[in-house]
């Protein structure tokens, strides 16, 4: 099997950059969801039921496109295509979520259709989001892929970052934060444009800058027999034979994501009644919550892009990943005290 040489800062840069604008639109869709159904006129107790279809999409979605990607080979690569296709998906649905209060549907339609674009646009953000994982594991040695992975989390962190506060930072420069009843506001809608233009951006650069090996060139970087388009394994056979660690790590992440999930969901009420006072979606006071709600969110993600930094500096992996966890529970179980 060859060795994976080294490879410049810059180039593992490159691999990861285009997270940065996919990190854009997950962290607005996942601040401002909640907020836009709301507004539409959702009833605050049953938000939860519209953010079953992401996790769920991201598990039918995610695996899927990891398997057609490695029997995938064309001109443009194997994971390109998927990444490309996914955000050119998500453009289109960033542009229509917001307006769904504005086309002039009734109440049921308007909910239907932000129900069906929520689905499209969380898909579409897997479709993304994985290949980039995946081109780390194809294309960077075991001594670089924690450095490579740093930098992915730095850029999915510094682009929640930005997504967060976009919705502040408009309503700062003048665009209206408020809007007749049953109507996103244009602070909102702005920034899910804005956020558009800035993710078909960054995948074209990671599109022109990253060269994928061909399949021989893989299959001989990675001791296969025969490169993985040749190979017949489905995906069920792939997670019985997966390694402790696959399974160690994913009920890990099971309940991270169950912590996260909770917070999508219901800050932006709670912040609404608790600070504000107003629990009426079209009120002035409810979209101003909705705003400090993503600067709330980004400061959180200045934490963890300060981290993602300071992680890579320890020997002892175990170690600071078991406290980040401790750092996280610590957190979660302070919410119920919350005045």
């Amino acid at each position: 099997m060859k060795t994976k040489q080294d490879v410049s800062f810059w180039k593992l840069w490159n691999l990861s950059f285009g997270f940065f604008g996919v990190q854009i639109a997950y962290a607005l869709q996942s601040a401002n969801i909640s907020r836009i159904f709301a507004t539409l006129g959702a009833d605050p107790h049953n938000l939860s039921y519209f953010w079953i279809l992401p996790p769920l999409m991201g598990i039918i979605v995610q695996p899927v496109i990891g398997t057609l990607s490695d029997k995938t080979w064309c001109r443009f690569g194997r994971r390109i295509p998927y990444l490309f296709i996914g955000a050119a998906l998500a453009v289109l649905v960033m542009c229509l979520l917001p307006n769904a209060g504005s086309l002039g549907m009734t109440f049921s339609t308007a909910m239907i259709f932000g129900l069906l674009s929520l689905m499209f646009l969380d898909t579409s953000i897997n479709m993304a989001m994985q290949p980039f994982k995946m081109l780390v594991g194809d294309m960077v040695n075991e001594k670089q892929k924690g450095l490579a992975y740093s930098i992915q989390s730095f850029l999915c962190n510094a682009g929640s970052l930005v997504g967060y506060v976009f919705p502040f930072v408009f309503t700062f420069l003048g665009i209206s934060n408020i809007a007749d009843k049953g109507v996103v506001p244009d602070s909102v809608i702005y920034s899910f444009y804005v956020g558009a233009a800035i993710l078909i951006l960054c995948v074209i650069y990671t599109t022109v800058k990253v060269k994928e090996m061909p399949p021989k060139e893989y299959a001989e970087y990675h001791g296969l027999d025969k490169p993985l388009n040749e190979e017949k394994v489905n995906i069920f056979r792939l997670l019985a034979g997966a390694p402790r660690a696959f399974w160690t790590v994913g009920i890990v992440q099971f309940f991270c994501w169950a912590a996260f999930m909770y917070m999508w969901t219901y800050t932006n009420g709670t912040i609404a009644d608790t600070c504000w006072n107003t629990t009426d979606a079209s009120s002035s006071g409810y979209q101003e919550a909705g705003n400090w709600v993503g600067v709330l969110f980004a400061v959180q993600a200045i934490g963890s892009v300060l981290w993602a930094v300071i992680i890579p500096l320890f020997k002892n992996r175990k170690f600071i990943y078991s406290f980040s966890l401790i750092i996280g529970g610590a957190g979660f179980c302070m919410v119920p005290f919350i005045p």
